[in-house]
């Protein structure tokens, strides 16, 4: 029987590191939580330019600009449950491309405790806070 006490998307983890290992002995050492981290250097964050024409006014003339619609995005990520690590991940990632602050970001992040609880709010803030440790040099 599944555990209750871990989410869906780690029990998914868990099912295929065991699955590797039953084809392979050898890959007792596979992390699929390693192998997603390194899928999700490779993707790199999109120009400004190439989210605005993807998901801002080029498409939408008047509505919602990119670095919105990503905020927004981060929002309902959040109120996931804030489950989707890659995925929160690269939303602040781009965020940050499109010109979001970082207090943009947190304020974002702490807004959604009133609706995903503070327990999301919190795990969302820590995911943040990886991502946007990685850009450093920008003092947003």
């Amino acid at each position: 029987m599944s555990d209750p006490t871990k989410n869906p998307f780690e029990q998914m983890l868990r099912q295929a590191h065991d699955m590797a290992k039953a084809f392979n002995p050898a890959l007792e050492s596979y992390s699929p939580v390693d192998a997603m981290r390194g899928f999700e250097a490779l993707w790199p964050t999109m120009p400004k330019e190439v989210m605005e024409m993807m998901f801002g006014n080029t498409v939408n003339p008047g509505g919602l600009d990119a670095k919105t619609r990503l905020l927004l995005t981060l929002a309902g990520l959040t109120c996931q449950g804030a489950q989707a690590d890659t995925a929160l991940r690269q939303t602040v990632r781009h965020a940050i491309e499109a010109g979001a602050k970082k207090q943009e970001i947190v304020e974002t992040i702490g807004q959604m405790s009133v609706f995903a609880g503070i327990p999301a709010m919190t795990r969302a803030l820590e995911l943040a806070q990886e991502a946007m440790g990685e850009n450093e040099e920008d003092d947003q």
